[in-house]
């Protein structure tokens, strides 16, 4: 057996590939930035947990203990990412009071974060060692700002304000110090810089907020980038391995998150990663429509529970977020999507045989090394899930080998890819749309009179099921290379 390729990964603040060298030794620390949970993740959100994922589960593949870290931001974040606008949280609050649905925002956080896990399951991310809420670190966030405060912030009557000149190499994870990357930032009179931005918010004069806490600028509510330093730097400790979020975060959350965390730990410029908090900054890309970047906004919300009301599995999301590489953007199209159900149906159907062929606890042998090392060699080159993909095609393909060694191999293969391919049957991936009325018992019933009449050569009988079943929404297949019978189109 060679010996096992390094793994290596794209650093968004370097720009280049890097060996990963683990802070502590045997140890990987990774903190992903979570949702702000005002409203239903869209998809385009989901695929920066799937890429988190696929980074851990390389982690643990490649012998690391891996310690994952997701935060819940439930205050702080405002309306538009940067500097203005108002707190995501407080604006859905006041929007539900005037729906007539009048809701706590404890409770509004409390909704959106249970769905936000229910589409973690969904799509089999693992659970992190720690999700970190941002309202239960309130006063370490108030530590950490009087830590830095004499040397790094100044004091407006709106809040206190961080002063970006006061670090070295400020922005440069965005490369984006232009008019166009500080014209994302609304002036707010007297900063003394454009890109500085609020550490803490005061509650302005003769409002209350539903968040809002005593502080030594006010009362008021922390600012969202102070949240992930704060949290990042509490459980994983400075400087930790490597930090994830989408691309957006790249222009301006993450800079700030950086210049807080040189502020707190008295480090010098970025040409030493570490100096920024951690020694990787890793970023996927968007997920598109042929209309553009996908938003809330934008019209058909493209949430998750859409996709199964549609009748696809959240598992085929998974596959084709990895059928593409992390840091290329992916278009979304719902013949896009189907081609990758097809493709994880037949990865199952091959190992629903397998089982039954197999005998348990078998090991992969000599004969599937080669494959076992391409595929490292794939996730190991920044994780590349498309080639990765192939390769698994590759060893279910194999004709005349042990079913048992097979099915080890398979399995070492998808404990990365995070498909479930030993736990869920190909009766799993058939959802029935929501806009379907007939229920699959009758379905198959129906399919049975069906294979009945045809077995006595009845085919006008048997024709007439197969229009019965169409009139319904229902597809027969017949002679699907799948063996999948029936289709609710």
């Amino acid at each position: 057996m060679t010996q096992a390729p390094p793994l290596r990964l794209f650093n968004s603040l370097t720009r280049q590939l890097e060996e990963f060298q683990p802070v502590h030794a045997g140890e990987a620390r990774v903190y992903s930035c979570g949702p702000t949970v005002y409203n239903y993740p869209h998809i385009g959100n989901m695929r920066a947990y799937v890429f988190a994922d696929i980074l851990g589960r390389t982690l643990s593949f490649k012998g690391y203990t891996l310690t994952h870290v997701i935060n819940i931001t439930d205050v702080g974040h405002l309306t538009d990412d940067a500097d203005a606008g108002e707190d995501k949280m407080e604006k859905m609050a006041a929007q539900k009071a005037k729906e007539g649905q009048a809701q706590s925002i404890w409770d509004i956080a409390q909704h959106y974060t249970q769905a936000y896990w229910a589409d973690i399951r969904a799509l089999g991310i693992r659970q992190p060692a720690q999700w970190t809420i941002a309202t239960q670190y309130v006063p370490q966030m108030i530590e950490f700002a009087k830590t830095i405060a004499d040397k790094h912030c100044y004091e407006l009557d709106s809040g206190l304000y961080f002063d970006v000149s006061t670090v070295a190499d400020y922005g440069r994870l965005a490369r984006a110090q232009t008019e166009e990357g500080e014209g994302r930032i609304e002036a707010v009179d007297g900063k003394r810089n454009a890109a500085d931005f609020a550490i803490w918010r005061k509650t302005p004069p003769g409002e209350k907020r539903q968040m809002e806490w005593d502080s030594p600028w006010g009362r008021g509510a922390p600012g969202w980038h102070l949240e992930c330093s704060v949290m990042s730097g509490e459980v994983l400790g400075f400087p930790f391995d490597i930090h994830t979020g989408g691309i957006d975060h790249r222009e301006i959350h993450h800079p700030n998150e950086i210049a807080q965390n040189q502020a707190f730990c008295c480090t010098n410029g970025l040409d030493v990663p570490a100096n920024s908090g951690a020694r990787i900054w890793m970023h996927n890309n968007f997920l598109v429509e042929r209309s553009g970047k996908m938003s809330k906004s934008a019209g058909e919300f493209l949430r998750l529970q859409l996709l199964i009301d549609k009748g696809y599995h959240p598992l085929a999301y998974r596959m084709m977020c990895l059928q593409a590489h992390y840091r290329s953007e992916l278009e979304f199209s719902w013949e896009g999507l189907g081609a990758a159900l097809v493709r994880l149906k037949r990865l199952v159907m091959a190992v629903e045989q397998l089982k039954t062929r197999a005998e348990p606890a078998a090991a992969a042998g000599e004969r599937f090394q080669p494959f076992l090392e391409r595929f490292d060699a794939a996730v190991s080159d920044d994780l590349n899930t498309a080639v990765a993909l192939t390769v698994l095609d590759e060893v279910v393909a194999l004709k005349k080998v042990d079913p048992g060694e097979k099915l080890a191999a398979i399995a070492a293969m998808d404990a990365v890819l995070g498909l479930g391919l030993l736990g869920i049957e190909r009766t799993d991936l058939r959802i029935r749309p929501k806009s379907t009325a007939i229920a699959e018992g009758e379905i198959e019933a129906i399919l049975g009179q069906r294979k009945a009449a045809r077995a006595d050569k009845d085919f006008a009988r048997s024709d007439a099921l197969r229009d019965e079943l169409a009139g319904k929404g229902v597809e027969v297949m017949d002679g699907d290379p799948l063996g999948w019978e029936w289709k609710l189109a």
